[in-house]
């Protein structure tokens, strides 16, 4: 199965300009076979075939590695992991800390960190208003979040106070989901993002803080 993935995996990066090492495709892959051997028993994610992973996960994660500044981020509401473990494994130079109030992720996420050996990877068990970080992130990155109003609201004490920025992976972007942010935080930035062989809009909303 491992070589039917890389190969998979290689058929899609060839549609990004992405660059990925021998050994980053290597842990890509190695990721995706974690979660879906876990996946079995501790139900981490809806979606059941490796090779939709691939690009449901993996891509929709690491292409919005080319819009992140700085070097310290924290994931909330990682779930199994994404977008953090696979922008961990792009950016080995960036530290990434990944957060979740459920046991069974966390559990599987420093399985994930053991087995792949990533240095760069913190797993967290919180919920994240309790969550207190020292010096704040460089940014604050979510996938999971039901509204932009709740992650910015949420995590307001997450980001540095001046440099930090929110970034919302989203689907389809509803003006009135911009319109109802609150007063001391903006959108800088919109990306749309092409994920290959994903169906629907992607974008990547940037946020900061005002003043």
């Amino acid at each position: 199965m491992s070589n039917n993935l890389t190969a998979k995996l290689e058929q899609l990066l060839s549609e990004t300009s992405l660059e990925v090492s021998e050994l980053q495709k290597q842990q890509l892959v190695g990721y995706v076979q974690l979660l879906d051997k876990w996946n079995k028993a501790y139900n981490l994610t809806s979606v059941r075939r490796p090779e939709d992973m691939l690009v449901k996960h993996i891509l929709d994660s690491i292409i919005v590695g080319e819009h992140l500044e700085g070097e310290r981020f924290i994931d909330v509401g990682t779930g199994p992991g994404l977008p953090g473990i696979p922008l961990a494994i792009m950016h080995p130079n960036r530290s990434f800390t990944l957060l979740d109030s459920l046991g069974k992720r966390i559990r599987f996420i420093k399985q994930v960190v053991h087995e792949l050996k990533l240095s760069n990877v913190t797993a967290v068990q919180s919920r994240v208003e309790e969550f207190d970080p020292e010096g704040g992130f460089d940014g604050v990155l979510s996938r999971a979040f039901a509204s932009m109003t709740d992650m910015v609201n949420w995590c307001e004490h997450l980001p540095k106070s001046q440099s930090g920025r929110f970034y919302a992976l989203k689907g389809q972007l509803h003006e009135q989901e911009v319109s109802e942010l609150p007063e001391w935080c903006s959108v800088i930035d919109i990306k749309p993002l092409q994920v290959p062989e994903l169906e629907g809009d992607r974008h990547l909303v940037i946020l900061s803080k005002k003043g």
